[in-house]
């Protein structure tokens, strides 16, 4: 984390202040940026998508296998379970037991749904006796880090996928200004728990908190990421470890669930955890 940063969270009196003095106390968010990205460049997810179906890859040829560990699948924001459905079959292809987050919408109250996936991953673990594997895409690998650090016994590693934990969010305005609009109706059925500091640097929840200032754990952590991110700034995804990091060239950040080459990254990084096993 960058030392310069001022952390609110850590600062109640900071959070009282703003709140007195500003009519729209969070307008101002310290925990999250506007960044210009070539936002444009998401409209080609598709073909990444073509590639991938038409690949020997996805057909579970030319990478390590599974021996059926349980791996978690998480959307990212606006994302939902059937988003994830072509990554989850492939984990199945190739041996692993993926498990769906049970999200619709990923609108909703971050915390909120991070302690609700701590709470699956309980349930799998109980199930299989295994560390769960979590993968999370944008929001998703966000949520699986603080997943991380509420049950950190029970994580095998967490793989993320164009998520932006370091520091703060630097997201493109387009999706910052979506963020801001369901903050402005709270409590409507789309995310619905939702309050007024939901996700801000100004919130005080532990979900805030964990990507803030996260505490060390020895759980694996690794992290694929592309420069050509349309969405968020790619130097917001990657791990402090450059050895624990996967650079996929000319793919979009919704692309990076489907490109060939981040599968066959995250092949590589669930099988680096077989190695060391067997």
């Amino acid at each position: 984390m960058d030392p310069n940063y001022a952390n609110p969270v850590a600062d109640i009196d900071t959070l009282i202040d703003v709140m007195a003095d500003d009519a729209d106390p969070f307008q101002h968010d310290p925990g999250v940026e506007a960044v210009k990205t070539p936002l444009w460049r998401e409209a080609l997810w598709p073909t990444e998508l073509g590639r991938l179906l038409c690949s020997p890859l996805y057909q579970g040829r030319g990478v390590p296998h599974g021996h059926g560990e349980p791996v978690l699948v998480i959307p990212g924001f606006l994302a939902n379970d059937l988003m994830m459905m072509p990554l989850r079959r492939w984990l199945r292809r190739i041996g692993y037991r993926p498990y769906h987050a049970d999200i619709a919408w990923n609108t909703d109250c971050p915390n909120k749904t991070a302690l609700r996936l701590a709470h699956k991953v309980k349930v799998i673990h109980r199930k299989t006796g295994q560390g769960v594997v979590l993968i999370g895409h944008s929001l998703g690998g966000m949520l699986a880090k603080s997943v991380l650090q509420h049950v950190p016994e029970l994580i095998d590693r967490v793989i993320t996928l164009g998520s932006p934990f370091r520091d703060h969010v630097r997201a493109h305005p387009a999706v910052t200004g979506v963020w801001e609009y369901l903050l402005a109706g709270q409590g409507k059925l789309v995310g619905r728990n939702l309050r007024a500091s939901c996700g801000t640097g100004y919130c005080m929840c532990d979900f805030v908190r964990h990507m803030l200032q996260p505490e060390l754990k020895p759980t694996p952590q690794f992290a694929i990421y592309s420069r050509n991110d349309g969405v968020v700034d790619w130097a917001s995804c990657a791990e402090e470890d450059p050895a624990a990091n996967t650079e996929i060239n000319a793919s979009t950040h919704i692309g990076l669930i489907f490109h060939p080459h981040a599968l066959r990254a995250v092949a590589e990084r669930l099988a680096q955890r077989i190695a060391k096993d067997g």
